[in-house]
């Protein structure tokens, strides 16, 4: 799959396509639908499909400090687009290259002068152009005045829930990955690096975590205890007895700790019944479903006592829990 970062990127070439718009922040199930309609349509006229998508958020432009954390990078989304088939990627920041344009100004800059466009996939929430002004409606209209098609793919309800992005966040911050991972089509993951804790000896107690931090821009599961799986990225050597790109079980505490006062937020991983420095790596943790609410102990023991009901309780959900596949792999 190609990637384009920006509009000047894009190769000059390029005569036509059809093209599907949106941030397609998480690649749900509803997204997946609307990217599916858009493959299938540049198949069948023969043509390549170009996903365009924003980075950073066009909220973030709209109105600074509120956007919403993310449920998966710009780098995640390109490779789950490549997955379901999309050619290229065109990566925009909006602030740059296209803030402030009129809706029509939008629609022949980016579809005709610079994708080619002769088919356009977007859904029907899709707004556009200076402050949001366009809808997909407009969308529709302007396709008709510049003879260019455009599908207009509905919101995918299910189980009387709306299949979106916003959803999804609450569900997590619930703790219900499970729900969350039913809307997206897929576990929920969060990637980043093993770095050292807060060392208040995870490992001395039996129970040593692979620590990782992320920023208030990324979606963290409510704070608890997990079931899931965790997965080395890369292919660099590993001193242990694991391998990159093989999914372990493990018990995951998401929150800060306040049986040892420790106030920073953390994901941490205890794989089951394997032994290895991570510090460095790069490590993808999947939920698949949250076990109890994170509690102060009065004591060590008690810690102790809940850890271990904790890992077994990881066991016997695990045991029918499909293994994810990494992405890229």
């Amino acid at each position: 799959m190609i990637i384009w970062h920006g509009l000047d990127d894009v190769h000059a070439e390029l005569d036509a396509s059809v093209v599907s718009i949106g941030v397609f922040d998480g690649v749900h199930r509803g997204h997946q639908r609307l990217i599916n309609t858009a493959v299938s349509l540049a198949r069948e006229k023969k043509l390549p499909s170009v996903l365009v998508t924003f980075d950073p958020h066009p909220k973030e432009i709209f109105t600074p400090g509120n956007n919403p954390p993310l449920l998966t990078t710009a780098a995640q989304r390109q490779l789950m687009c490549a997955e379901l088939g999309i050619d290229a990627v065109l990566v925009i920041d909006f602030n740059r290259e296209l803030a402030g344009l009129s809706p029509e100004d939008y629609f022949r800059t980016l579809l005709i002068d610079t994708l080619g466009a002769q088919h356009v996939v977007v859904g029907e929430n899709f707004t556009f152009g200076d402050m949001g002004r366009g809808t997909s409606q407009t969308m529709v209209e302007l396709g008709e005045k510049y003879d260019v098609g455009v599908s207009v793919v509905e919101l995918l309800h299910d189980e009387d829930e709306r299949i979106c992005s916003t959803n999804i966040r609450e569900h997590l911050d619930a703790g219900e990955v499970g729900r969350a991972a039913w809307a997206l089509g897929r576990a929920y993951s969060l990637t980043g690096e093993v770095v050292h804790g807060s060392g208040r000896g995870g490992a001395e107690l039996g129970y040593p975590t692979a620590n990782q931090y992320f920023p208030d821009t990324v979606a963290v599961p409510g704070d608890g205890v997990y079931a899931g799986w965790f997965v080395i990225e890369g292919d660099d050597y590993i001193d242990g007895d694991m391998e990159p790109g093989l999914a372990y079980p493990a018990a995951i505490s998401v929150g800060t700790n306040p049986t040892f006062g420790d106030d920073r937020r953390s994901v941490e991983s205890f794989i089951m019944d394997r032994h290895a420095d991570l510090y460095g790596h790069i490590a993808t943790v999947y939920f698949v479903e949250k076990i109890r609410d994170m509690v102060k102990f009065h004591s060590v023991e008690e810690l102790l006592e809940n850890m271990a009901r904790d890992v077994q309780r990881t066991r016997e959900i695990l045991i029918d829990a499909p293994r994810p596949t990494p992405l890229g792999r």
